[in-house]
């Protein structure tokens, strides 16, 4: 039987006090934003089972009490979005009198279809999925009988739908108005960079690009979307992208003036291709990315990015969730939550003009 893991462990590897790693756990004491997104993130990493309860909770007798699950496929670090929504649906599970635990399903139990170990079915009210790009793992999960949303999702295009809800930013409108103030501006060739079956979001965003470019009459080029072939989990590393974007870029007959990504690191990785090669963004080419990571204000130049509204996404998935456990045999939905596109320096903007 595996050993379970304590606050005295997670506190051990990363050199701080116990205090310190149950103030973050707990949510109790004052503690940085960053060093508790560390806290969960590496509690999360080691297999520990984050509660966040509240006081009539607490009371309970722990074998009757149900809880709320967060599966996530990847590292929630302080740059991911959702490291900004989990606190919103901690604290929102918390209210309700519910338990909140968070497991990373790692590669291993994805590709043999298991379940993380200690995850009990009989104790979870409900499961949260982020960063779940695996089609068929994400099948066998709702195949478990329980209320599942999906916080973003697999590309499952021409292939049987997810039998759960489904909660996304909306991807679509900054793209949009974004490539119209282009064209506004006179700029005619604009590309599309990221791997767009990475998962549901950028291919939406993809689409977008698409269609807004036939809207507003530009051309569409094959030769500026940079992209590959990778998808879900298959994605390449920052170098192996680096290298493949320098690649596309040195052989197009002509470089686009804007390229749309698909998120702020594409998009950093994107400024920083472009660097190497010679051209200046914005004087040589726009840049926009999207989500308004914390690297896209400090970076120079800060980045025109689409914002993600984060704390609004938690509570919208608390309520959807909510909903699926009171009314189960509802029909499944998509639902959406706003965003914003923020001018910067990389469209050769003043830092936070909104739109």
């Amino acid at each position: 039987m595996p050993r379970t893991v304590t606050i005295q462990d997670i506190a051990k590897a990363m050199g701080l006090s116990r205090n310190t790693v149950s103030k973050a756990i707990n949510s109790t004491g004052i503690i940085s934003d960053s060093t508790r997104e560390a806290i969960l993130k590496k509690a999360a990493e080691m297999g520990y089972k984050l509660f966040a309860l509240s006081s009539s909770t607490q009371e309970k007798n722990s074998k009757d009490s149900k809880e709320l699950v967060l599966l996530t496929g990847a590292a929630l670090n302080g740059s991911h979005f959702s490291a900004r929504m989990l606190d919103e649906m901690q604290m929102e599970a918390s209210r309700l009198g519910y338990g909140f635990t968070m497991y990373r399903v790692m590669p291993q139990e994805r590709e043999k279809r298991r379940l993380p170990a200690n995850f009990d079915a009989n104790r979870t009210a409900g499961v949260f999925c982020v960063e779940m790009f695996d089609i068929e793992y994400s099948q066998m999960l709702c195949s478990l009988g329980l209320p599942i949303l999906f916080i973003d999702q697999a590309v499952s295009l021409g292939e049987k739908p997810i039998q759960a809800d489904v909660l996304l930013m909306e991807n679509r409108n900054g793209i949009y108005s974004f490539i119209k103030e282009m064209s506004l501006r006179g700029k005619t060739k604009i590309g599309f960079a990221g791997e767009i079956l990475h998962c549901m979001s950028f291919y939406e965003r993809f689409d977008a690009f698409r269609g807004a470019l036939n809207l507003f009459g530009l051309p569409y080029r094959e030769e500026w979307l940079f992209s590959g072939k990778s998808r879900g989990f298959d994605y390449p590393s920052h170098e192996e992208y680096t290298n493949f974007l320098e690649e596309k870029i040195k052989n197009c007959s002509e470089i686009p003036e804007v390229i749309v990504c698909a998120n702020d690191f594409v998009a950093l990785d994107t400024v920083q291709t472009l660097r190497k090669l010679g051209l200046n963004v914005p004087a040589d080419v726009i840049v926009c990315g999207f989500d308004d990571s914390p690297e896209s204000r400090i970076v120079s130049p800060s980045l025109t990015t689409i914002q993600i509204q984060a704390q609004a996404m938690g509570k919208e998935a608390i309520s959807i969730l909510f909903s699926r456990i009171n009314e189960p045999k509802k029909p499944f939905r998509t639902e959406y939550v706003e965003s914003s596109l923020i001018y910067r320096e990389s469209s050769g903007d003043k830092n936070g003009k909104e739109i």
